[in-house]
């Protein structure tokens, strides 16, 4: 029997940022919720290999896959949306791109010819496209089209796309472009005429969409519904409304209030099947009805840009709906604890302070972990957060004044935290840390066996600098116990205050395994700690 091979592309114009992610996600989470086995890709038009390097101002947080790819936000949207984990294949950039291509050429497969964008480039496009469908053993792929139609990186990819409507049945390929309408200030009215140009600039590069959404801040009416059918040249019932919404959770249900998922079904003349959505309803519902309130300090170095720490915002907006708890998130820059001191630290009934990397806010960071500690305040520590603890505990309980990390203080008479000898050979940045899951063995009774309920984890880390195992005796006997290790015992993968209500910090990013109707179980610890507070 010929397996189903369908394609789906969402493409987006007018303006970045209008949610190109959550829409694709959402199809896959309506897609999936019908019963047809999909899967999700995106496409990046940077030279990046990958995201890994990309400063958070630039790209939001970095997201890490099972396998160990550093990708961007979207990534973690997806696999939130399809509760599946998702992996290399599910990831391209220009820069893998080019990568493939000019090794190719450099191992002569290419027989002499002239390399060029096309067919060259844009015949490792389609590759890498039907490649996802191969690698997760899908029926569909939904590949989001990174950027903004008319951008020149973008080119090569529609021309991609373009090729593969000419080539492959036409149901089996469909596009859906998302376009932005915007509200005129002086009049107060939707205007359709930026998402009519940016349809415009999709058909100059020989793509006709399926589908126009249509970004709105408020509901779309029904005259603009069909004039955007008439100018874009779609049925009006394929221009599908996606109006702001209070949380991104909500978007797959418009999209199925609009029928969308069952009217893409049809174009790729795929017979709808029945969908359940209770989960997800009710999800929603708790996520917008809670029974409590907390507040709780996140101390980071990029706090006045959220989307650098937008896997630990939901995975404590999953934990909270499961508790029937609304999370308010105080944002606390780590300078300004430096600066003004520990009493910015206060009113909050817990602390995390998450990964990173840099020396600016270290200190600030340090104070809170020990103020946390001192308090008795719960604290969850993620990776940097986990050896901020550890300095603090050297320096103020052990007396250790000057312990650090190595990666701070090179010449710190007490390394706490310290290269594994294997890394200090490793000069390039891109791709050479500890990356990806890794098993741990929990200790018997400890806060966070408790809280998994099992005794082996697996968990995803992105990091280089480890505990240093010669200080292990020392915070042991000093409360400051190991709670998880790896299998060889070689590695500390977590440590907990055993005097203290809850404290724990743990060297991996439990936030990328976090899902909506399946939450962290070390994120609902965390908060049912701190409602106890």
């Amino acid at each position: 029997m010929k397996l189903l091979a369908k394609y789906v592309f969402v493409t987006g114009g007018v303006v970045s940022g209008l949610g190109k992610g959550v829409v694709t996600a959402s199809l896959g989470h309506l897609l999936r919720a019908r019963g047809v086995a999909a899967t999700l890709q995106k496409i990046d038009p940077y030279l990046n290999v990958d995201a890994g390097t990309i400063n958070p101002y630039e790209h939001g947080e970095v997201f890490v896959t099972k396998d160990g790819l550093e990708t961007d936000l979207d990534i973690g949207h997806y696999e939130r949306f399809l509760h599946q984990d998702l992996g290399r294949a599910n990831y391209v950039t220009t820069g893998q791109i080019y990568w493939a291509v000019i090794q190719r050429e450099r191992r002569g497969d290419y027989l002499g010819r002239t390399v060029q964008v096309v067919p060259h480039v844009t015949e490792e496009i389609k590759a890498r496209i039907r490649g996802a469908l191969e690698a997760t053993g899908s029926e569909v792929v939904v590949v989001e089209v990174g950027g903004t139609v008319g951008d020149i990186e973008g080119l090569p990819y529609l021309e991609a796309v373009r090729q593969l409507r000419d080539e492959l049945p036409e149901e089996d390929v469909a596009v859906v472009h998302l376009a932005y309408l915007p509200i005129l200030s002086t009049t107060g009215e939707l205007k359709t005429k930026p998402a009519q140009h940016s349809v415009k600039e999709l058909r100059t590069a020989g793509i006709q969409p399926d589908f126009v959404v249509a970004r709105c801040p408020t509901p779309l009416p029904d005259q603009l519904r069909r004039k955007i059918a008439l100018f874009c040249d779609v049925p009006v019932d394929h221009v599908i409304e996606d109006r702001d919404l209070p949380s991104i959770y909500e978007v797959p249900l418009l999209l199925a209030e609009e029928g969308m998922d069952v009217k893409l079904l049809r174009r790729l003349d795929l017979e709808p099947r029945e969908t359940d959505l209770r989960a997800w309803k009710d999800f929603v519902r708790r996520l917008k009805n809670p029974e409590r309130f907390l507040r709780i300090g996140i101390v980071g170095k990029y706090v006045e840009l959220h989307d650098a720490y937008l896997s630990l915002v939901e995975a404590l907006r999953h934990a909270g709906a499961a508790l029937g708890v609304s999370v308010e998130i105080r944002w606390i820059s780590a300078e300004q604890v430096e600066k003004e001191g520990e009493g910015v630290l206060a009113g909050v009934q817990g602390i995390i302070v998450p990964g990173g990397f840099g020396e600016r806010g270290i200190e600030g960071k340090i104070l809170a972990a020990d103020w946390a500690r001192r308090q008795g305040t719960p604290y969850l520590g993620i990776c940097l957060g986990m050896q901020v603890a550890a300095i603090a505990f050297a320096r103020n309980v052990l007396g250790k004044k000057n312990a650090h990390s190595t990666e701070f203080d090179p010449h710190t008479p007490d390394p706490v935290i310290d290269l594994l000898p294997e890394q200090t050979k490793v000069k390039e940045k891109g791709g050479t840390m500890r990356l990806g899951e890794y098993p741990a063995e929990l200790v018997p009774g400890s806060k966070i066996q408790k809280a998994y309920d099992q005794e082996k984890i697996n968990e995803r880390h992105r990091h280089r600098y480890e505990f240093n195992p010669r200080y292990l005796d020392l915070f042991s006997r000093a409360g400051f116990l190991p709670s998880a290790l790896s299998p060889d015992g070689r590695l500390v993968e977590a440590l907990e205050l055993r005097d203290h209500p809850w404290y724990v910090a743990v060297q991996f990013h439990p936030e990328f395994r976090s899902r909506p109707l399946r939450p962290h179980p070390l994120f609902v610890s965390f908060l049912r700690a701190c409602l106890s507070s």
